[in-house]
């Protein structure tokens, strides 16, 4: 029943969204359409007709050809190449159908992974997790209003995780590498895929580790070389499209991520050591360029690389050396997570969307675990929050405020209902101070900046506001499920180096002292 309502719900809002304004990424991917439609393939990745050029992987290039054979029956004039911004009703109509169509991918990705858990049809625990993937109000915000194809994108990597917990290793590590040349920031999460296919099926017991690695290897490649076969030619070019390193560090809008902390700091430092702003655009101003720090260290992408990669490497060291095999489904869901969630923390140029990688594999664990789904729950109420200077329009003000809250007490609702007696589900004081202090951004947004003509001084403010705010609360739920999924509780580490710290202080240093860590006993001397 969740899946009928869905794709009718699915088409009911495309219907009513189909009328309303829409993104910049509507032009992107119709000029994608016109450049797979009219130029040869050689020319795909070098065209600059439009600013708007082909950067993402072969196989979406593939995809957004299949998609003009169709378009040509509808406007063939939205494939016209030097047609910039055309927008007619026909070709709103089908890009939106389109988005529709795909999203059937997206159910089956939910239904398998539901499928697979075990989880029976009818229990509280398949509808709480199918209704959240189901309904997730940020692929509506992102795919429906604002437009794009990452329901799409989500539901081949739905399968893919679905085949791995069905232990059917090569053939989820094969859609795992078609995913990857579909869209290649999905390259977050490999490090997470690469070790539990090297602990749980290369290095099993009972099974020969060359032919595991050979398979892996074989069905892993095929697709890339399928993909880039055509451009073994123009491979510098090609790459330099997928990664624009040339973009600057953050993106117009920050995503709420360290580095949006970090530029907030060095305005503040610049700020009290009185240095002014430099002639010209700023990491405020909302433009898409490199911009150099007034007072920290230049960020290169080589940091934020290296940065990325050891936040990475705790889970990593645990999913591959500390992981027994009855805990092995859940840690790698949660390695995904976190994986995913450190490049969001500490990557290049990274896009406010990517916060959904983190989100959507979190909901696979909302029915297992009452600190996992309070988690979900913390990081859904920051990151669907951040999306909403993608839908800036006054006429989308309402609805998306109205479905952010439905998803919002749908989610705690769910939450509710499935771990009611116990206690590990709720919030403390500080994150319940937290999340109450949302309401205060719309406030200042509509009301304060409004009546005082801020918004006309200071026009980034608000959108900096929500990228500050919300980037601590995405940090508090790194650090936080970072802790947990490690085993580590941080009021008894604290409360372990409160004591140390104490005794250290005595004389008596030939003692040997024990202390408890999560239920270790680890000697000190």
């Amino acid at each position: 029943m969740n899946y009928l309502i869905f794709l009718f719900s699915t088409s009911i809002s495309n219907h009513f969204f189909f009328p309303s304004s829409h993104s910049t990424d509507f032009e992107v991917h119709r000029n994608w359409l016109a450049i797979t439609h009219s130029l040869p393939i050689n020319k795909w990745y070098v065209d600059e007709t439009s600013q708007w050029t082909l950067d993402y992987p072969p196989f979406f290039a593939y995809f957004e050809r299949m998609l003009a054979y169709v378009a040509y029956y509808v406007d063939k004039e939205m494939l016209n190449l030097h047609k910039l911004n055309y927008n007619t009703i026909a070709t709103i109509y089908f890009q939106r159908c389109s988005v529709i169509l795909m999203d059937f991918l997206y159910a089956i990705g939910v239904y398998r992974c539901l499928r697979v858990s075990n989880v029976p049809l009818k229990s509280q625990q398949y509808l709480a997790t199918a209704s959240l993937l189901l309904f997730n109000v940020g692929l509506l915000f992102i795919d429906h209003i604002h437009f794009q194809y990452n329901g799409f994108l989500f539901g081949i990597l739905l399968l893919s995780i679905s085949y791995m917990l069905e232990e059917r290793y090569v053939l989820s590590a094969f859609i795992f590498a078609i995913l990857l040349n579909f869209k290649h920031i999905f390259l977050y999460i490999a490090p997470a895929y690469a070790i539990y296919l090297l602990k749980f099926y290369c290095l099993a017991k009972g099974r020969n580790k060359f032919i595991c690695i050979t398979k892996l290897l074989v069905f892993g490649l095929i697709p890339f070389v399928i993909s880039f076969a055509p451009f073994h030619n123009q491979m510098e070019q090609v790459l330099k499209r997928l990664f624009p390193f040339k973009r600057g560090l953050t993106h117009a809008y920050w995503a709420p991520n360290f580095w949006a902390l970090y530029n907030v700091g060095d305005k503040v430092a610049a700020k009290l050591l009185g240095i002014t702003t430099k002639t010209g655009p700023t990491t405020s101003s909302g433009l898409v360029k490199e911009f150099a720090p007034l007072v920290l260290p230049n960020i290169t992408p080589r940091t934020t690389f290296v940065l990325t990669l050891l936040s990475m490497l705790p889970i990593m060291i645990k999913l591959l050396a500390y992981t027994p095999l009855r805990d092995a489904k859940a840690t790698f869901l949660r390695a995904i997570v976190i994986c995913s969630c450190s490049a969001f923390m500490f990557g290049w140029h990274v896009h406010e969307k990517a916060i959904l990688m983190s989100l959507i594999p979190l909901c696979l664990l909302f029915h297992l675990y009452p600190t996992d789904a309070k988690h979900a729950f913390l990081l859904s109420v920051v990151g669907y929050f951040s999306l909403f200077p993608l839908l800036f329009e006054t006429s989308l003000l309402v609805l998306r405020y109205a479905l952010y809250l439905f998803y919002m007490f749908l989610m705690y609702g769910q939450m509710v209902r499935l771990y009611t007696p116990l206690r590990d589900y709720k919030t403390n004081l500080i994150e319940n101070c937290y999340i109450y202090g949302f309401v205060l951004l719309p406030i200042y947004e509509h009301i304060l900046s409004v009546n005082l003509n801020l918004h006309l001084s200071l026009p980034f403010l608000p959108l900096l506001l929500t990228s500050v705010y919300c980037a601590l609360g995405v940090t508090y739920f790194f650090i936080s499920y970072y802790l947990y999924t490690l085993g580590i509780k941080p009021v008894a580490l604290f409360k372990s180096f409160t004591k140390i710290e104490t005794t250290s202080k005595t004389k008596t240093k030939s003692k040997t002292r024990t202390q408890q860590i999560n239920g270790d006993k680890v000697k000190l001397k």
